[in-house]
C-alpha cells in the first residue's frame, strides 16, 4: 500500500462538480477497465469503443498501457512492485477522469486482482466496469502481434503475463467479451450496449447511416446476447 509523505495538505472543493461536468456532456463519468492477456485484443476493442462512442457525440479517452510507459509511467518496469505501481497510478489517473465526466477505456493487462481491486475501490458503485478480454492463451500466442510471446519463450524476456508470470483472470467482472471467437465490432457492441443499459449514455435508436454505421438489427442482436449473459 502507498504511504501519504505529504502532509500540511487540504483537499479543495470547487463550485462545479461531478454531476454538472456530467449535465454538459450529456453523459456520466465512468471507468471501463479492460483485462486481458497481451494479444487478447484489449487495445483493438478498446478503440473501436472510443470510435463508436465518439460517432454518437461522447466523450471517451483511452489509456493505453504501451502509451502510459511512454510518458507517466516510463520509470517503471514490469517486476510485480512495478507492476502494482502502474496500475495504481492509472487508477488514480481514471478516477479524476472519471470525475470529469469522461468515459475513461483503460486497456492494460493489469495481472493480479488486487491492483484491479484498488482501482476499483477508488470509484463509487457503478463507476467502475471490469471488461475480461478473454482469449485463449495458445490464440494470443498464435496472434503475438509484437512478437513478444516468441521472445519470452526464448528467455528474451522475464517476467511475461501468461508464461513467466502469473494472471489472474477476474473472477466477477461485469462484461466478459471472447475475441477468439466474436469480432471485433460484435466485442465493442457488447460493451456499447452495456454502457446504455446501465444509463451511462442514452440508447442509440436510429438505424444505420453514413455517420452511424451501427444498425438496430445489430444493436438488438447484441442486446438479446446481453440478456443471455445476464448483463440486463
Amino acid at each position: 500500500m502507498t504511504q501519504q509523505k505529504a502532509t500540511n495538505i487540504t483537499w479543495h472543493h470547487g463550485q462545479i462538480n461531478q454531476a454538472d461536468r456530467e449535465k454538459l456532456l450529456g453523459q456520466k463519468g465512468v471507468t471501463v477497465w479492460f483485462t486481458g492477456l497481451s494479444g487478447s485484443g484489449k487495445s483493438t476493442v478498446v478503440r473501436e469503443v472510443e470510435h463508436i462512442l465518439y460517432e454518437r457525440g461522447h466523450l471517451a479517452y483511452v489509456l493505453d498501457g504501451d502509451n502510459i510507459r511512454h510518458g507517466l509511467n516510463k520509470n517503471l518496469g514490469f517486476s510485480p512492485e512495478d507492476r502494482n505501481e502502474n496500475i495504481r497510478r492509472i487508477g488514480e489517473v481514471a478516477h479524476l477522469f472519471t470525475d470529469a465526466g469522461l468515459i475513461t477505456l483503460t486497456a492494460f493487462i493489469s495481472p493480479y486482482r488486487a491492483d484491479r481491486d484498488q482501482a476499483r475501490a477508488l470509484a463509487k458503485e457503478g463507476e467502475f466496469i471490469e471488461v475480461y478480454v478473454n482469449c485463449p492463451l495458445e490464440v494470443c500466442e498464435q496472434r503475438d502481434p509484437k512478437g513478444l510471446f516468441k521472445k519470452a519463450r526464448a528467455g528474451q524476456i522475464k517476467e511475461f503475463t501468461g508464461i513467466s508470470a502469473p494472471y489472474e483472470p477476474p473472477e466477477n467482472p461485469e462484461i466478459t467479451v471472447n475475441t477468439a471467437e466474436q469480432t471485433v465490432t460484435q466485442s465493442a457492441l457488447i460493451v456499447i450496449s452495456y454502457l446504455e443499459a446501465q444509463g451511462i449514455i442514452p440508447k442509440n435508436n436510429n438505424h444505420k447511416t453514413p455517420d452511424n454505421p451501427y444498425s438496430v438489427d445489430e444493436e438488438e442482436l447484441i442486446n438479446k446476447r446481453l440478456t443471455d449473459l445476464g448483463y440486463m
